[in-house]
């Protein structure tokens, strides 16, 4: 079992920067994707970004150029470096770490909330 465990959430004005992490309670073996998701109110949940132990990388259309996703497997951590953000980007954010092995492994952290508005 892993917990993760993110933090650096908070209100932040239109066109501002926050710098999401996530830290997992034990070694994350190279074999995980590490990704971050969001969820807007009345909204499903959705991709923000994913990236692999092979430092391969995916980013939903929407945040493309403006969030960087970054993983310290030393740390056991993955990051997500917000910019220009908008109020759009309002949402709980969730990290996320998959397996895709035999049996698969999901682990999902208890999310933090980002705010945009001014």
């Amino acid at each position: 079992q892993v917990q993760l465990v993110e933090s650096g959430g908070g209100l932040v004005q239109p066109g501002g920067s926050l710098r999401l992490s996530c830290a997992a309670s034990r070694s994350i073996s190279s074999n995980f994707v590490m990704g971050w998701y969001r969820q807007a109110p009345g909204k499903q949940r959705e991709l923000v970004a994913i990236i692999t132990g092979g430092g391969n990388i995916n980013y939903a259309a929407s945040v493309k150029g403006r969030f960087t996703i970054s993983r310290d497997s030393a740390k056991n951590s993955v990051y997500l470096q917000m910019n220009s953000l908008k109020p759009e980007d309002t949402a709980v954010y969730y990290c996320n770490a998959y397996n895709p092995g035999s049996p698969p492994r999901n682990y999902w952290g208890q999310g933090t909330q980002v705010t945009v508005s001014s």
